[in-house]
């Protein structure tokens, strides 16, 4: 794959999620955005491609992860997470938990090739 952890066979240019723990999320749109841009260039060429984050949103604004936020602040991981969906027009989901993020991308795959061959359209 170009692009993403996870994509259909036959499907790998059109469709991706890139899934991160809280720490690999932090840590590369942090201390890792150069490159992590790049990723970014081959999933916004793609159909329909997602960041999924197996964290809660409000636990991260909350601050109750010191652990993975002790050198970062709270706002600035949210900012960077909406440098991801509106410059780059890459949803950022997050997902809660592992648990979560691996059901909602399963089911974000299977929709893609669902509605890919129904003949359904993909933009809204």
């Amino acid at each position: 794959m170009d692009a993403g952890d996870y994509s259909v066979a036959g499907f790998e240019h059109r469709v991706a999620v890139e899934r991160k723990s809280l720490p690999d999320f932090v840590h590369t749109v942090i201390h890792d955005a150069t490159r992590f841009a790049a990723e970014l260039q081959k999933l916004a060429g793609m159909d329909a491609a997602s960041v999924v984050v197996e964290a809660n949103l409000d636990d991260v604004l909350r601050g109750c992860h010191e652990d993975v936020l002790r050198s970062v602040a709270p706002q600035a991981v949210l900012g960077a997470a909406l440098h991801i969906a509106l410059p780059w027009g890459i949803p950022v989901y997050w997902c809660g938990s592992r648990q979560a993020a691996c059901a909602f991308t399963d089911a974000y795959l299977r929709m893609f090739v669902r509605t890919v061959a129904q003949g359904g359209a993909l933009d809204a």
